[in-house]
């Protein structure tokens, strides 16, 4: 290199470098913090050591203690159902009252009825005070109204009995001797005068029969030549049936003899042989429109495709009311015929 105020020769080193040592310094102080960072990163990398297992209670315990997702797992694989088991409860008594005035009928049995009652300390006041002395002279009277084929309204029963009860009793079973009716019961009192108040009035109720039914379906009736054919496919009667003809015979002769009959009178079994009977029907029919809805006595009955209808009711001694009502489709029209009917045997 050639230049005007220096030269510089090979070997020797450049001026910068000798003049003060200034690079030297410079790279020294930069020598030096590079070792200290070093130095640093040397202490916050070291490596930790492993720390031993240690043994004792403290270990086992902890393994014993399952984990978060554990916890998790086991929830969702098993499921506990609450116990569904009753639990037992002290039994109570029912109260001896319930601070009403009541009275309920029921049916036991064809013939017999069973009533039960109460009535509050206020009613029982209230009559006290304004009877009066009537009060304590009157009889505590069951009026048991026979309302069969009635809407009763307390006025037009077929008929009725009464029952003079107790100061103590709360219930008591009525002999009706007439299964297959409806009744009703008051509970009141008899004056002294002849006069009935009543205090309570009971529910309806209807009796079974206490034999078959007379009500026969018309629509159901099968002719006695279908019938003998379903009667020799259920018992035998063809003519490959092992039965003996002699028996094969009577059965028939038994079946089909005059003396069976659909109407509902039957021969009463009496010493003498000459004997009679007579009874009587009531048949009810009618015809509307097919979507037309009927009610008979308050009661729905199903119409024919051809919006024709039968009923077929027993007809006792008295007078029956049977309203029959028809309602039209859209509920817009109605109309309401009633048959009344007396029967008076003698």
């Amino acid at each position: 290199m050639n230049g005007s105020n220096c030269s510089i020769k090979r070997g020797d080193n450049p001026p910068f470098l000798l003049e003060g040592g200034g690079l030297m310094k410079i790279l020294k102080k930069v020598k030096d913090k590079l070792k200290k960072i070093i130095s640093s990163k040397n202490v916050t990398l070291k490596p930790k050591k492993k720390k031993s297992p240690v043994s004792g209670p403290a270990v086992s315990a902890s393994r014993d203690i399952p984990g978060f997702q554990e916890t998790v797992a086991v929830n969702t694989k098993f499921s506990h159902p609450e116990d569904t088991r009753p639990r037992s409860t002290a039994l109570q008594d029912l109260p001896f009252c319930y601070d009403q005035d009541k009275i309920i009928l029921q049916v036991r049995d064809p013939r017999w009825l069973h009533t039960y009652w109460e009535m509050r300390n206020q009613t029982i006041e209230g009559l006290k005070s304004k009877l009066g002395d009537d009060f304590y002279r009157a009889k505590k009277v069951l009026r048991v109204y026979d309302v069969t084929n009635i809407i009763f309204n307390g006025f037009n029963a077929n008929s009725f009995f009464d029952i003079h009860y107790n100061d103590f009793a709360n219930s008591w079973y009525i002999d009706t001797a007439g299964p297959g009716r409806s009744w009703c019961v008051d509970l009141g009192l008899m004056l002294t005068d002849g006069r009935f108040i009543t205090i309570l009035r009971s529910n309806v109720v209807s009796t079974p029969l206490d034999g078959p039914s007379w009500i026969t379906d018309e629509e159901w009736m099968i002719p006695e030549d279908i019938f003998a054919r379903l009667y020799g496919m259920g018992f035998g009667l063809g003519k490959s049936s092992p039965v003996g003809r002699a028996w094969q015979e009577r059965t028939k002769q038994g079946l089909f003899s005059s003396g069976i009959s659909s109407s509902p009178v039957r021969k009463a079994v009496k010493e003498r042989s000459f004997w009679m009977k007579v009874d009587c029907e009531l048949i009810v029919y009618g015809a509307t429109e097919p979507d037309a809805k009927v009610t008979v006595q308050g009661q729905p009955i199903n119409l024919r495709p051809d919006g024709t209808f039968t009923l077929r009711y027993y007809l006792p001694d008295s007078k029956q009311v049977i309203p029959v009502k028809a309602t039209s489709a859209d509920k817009l029209e109605e109309r309401t015929i009633t048959p009344i009917v007396t029967r008076e045997t003698r």
